[in-house]
């Protein structure tokens, strides 16, 4: 008898292409995602899957169980959605995902003052720089840094994010204020990736100094501000963080930073489920109520500003 299970097994796998990265995925040790497909492979009496030095590559058959398999997941997902958009109690589990820094500084202070109000709504935040997919329950709710473009999804603009240039205050008093005009020549920089959610800061910051050297690339928006702090090199950073640490120095450009912003996503399945009405309302009004929490030099900076729309 097929066990849905190991489709799952088999749906990540293939997907990803290694054990390690579906293991990650499911949460799960290596063995079991290379158990799971077996037991598909034997139950059905076919390969389903090659391994290659590239990954491993879905057989014919298993083209063809990975297209029928991807449509009973969605059938299932939207069957779990449904039947969760019924529950009306203010408890179980909520998953949110979003940006290492606003997970850090805006949704866990966020949660810990929520946890108050509702004691039984469980919530697991998932910082990750990707855009997750709700379709796929990846999430519940996503609190991004643009408009995603997947269907299905409600989505409410709840703020906006502003960035500045900034640098270290040992790092100017040995390096000297940068020469714009020049290109910040004799000057580094500290980017983010390129597969982060917005690079619009890295190419704003390289074309104000074209012919300054890179010293370092981050994932971690915390990791730039602290090398930044410590000497490191010129960085975009997000003013609500970067204003309120003493180290650093907000410097006047001639153009001025792009800002993002904050966009609260829920797929419309399940957006009147109670306790997630809850957790999507709770974030909107801390972002709104704590502004001045967030940033003590709001009138010089918007630093976090609440939209109303």
């Amino acid at each position: 008898m097929l066990d849905w299970d190991d489709l799952r097994y088999f749906l990540a796998l293939a997907r990803h292409g290694s054990l390690s990265s579906a293991a990650k995925d499911l949460r799960v040790a290596q063995s079991t995602v290379g158990r799971r497909l077996a037991s598909l492979e034997t139950s059905l009496g076919v390969r389903l899957l090659n391994r290659t030095p590239d990954g491993y590559v879905p057989t014919q058959a298993g083209v063809d169980v990975h297209q029928q398999a991807e449509r009973l997941e969605a059938e299932a997902l939207a069957l779990e959605r449904s039947v969760a958009g019924r529950d009306t109690r203010l408890a179980g589990h909520v998953r949110v995902a979003c940006t290492e820094t606003m997970a850090t500084h805006i949704l866990a202070p966020c949660f810990a003052r929520m946890q108050i109000l509702y004691p039984e709504i469980v919530i697991e935040l998932i910082p990750t720089p990707r855009e997750v997919s709700l379709s796929m329950r990846e999430a519940d709710i996503c609190l991004h840094l643009r408009s995603p473009e997947q269907h299905d999804l409600v989505i409410r603009r709840i703020g906006t994010l502003a960035f500045g240039l900034y640098a270290g205050r040992s790092y100017l008093q040995s390096r000297g204020d940068p020469d714009f005009s020049n290109g910040c020549a004799g000057h580094t920089l500290i980017t983010q990736h390129a597969d982060l959610q917005d690079t619009n800061w890295t190419q704003w910051l390289q074309s104000l100094a074209p012919r300054a050297q890179i010293a370092m690339r981050t994932g971690s928006h915390d990791a730039a501000m602290i090398a930044a702090s410590h000497g490191g090199g010129l960085a975009c950073l997000a003013r609500f963080r970067a204003d309120q640490e003493p180290s650093l120095m907000a410097l006047e450009a001639p153009v001025v930073a792009p800002s993002a912003e904050l966009w609260l996503v829920v797929h419309r399945d399940n957006r009147a489920t109670p306790r997630i009405r809850a957790v999507l309302t709770a974030i909107t009004e801390f972002v709104g109520e704590n502004v001045h929490h967030l940033n003590p030099s709001e009138q010089r900076s918007m630093a976090l500003l609440r939209t109303g729309d």
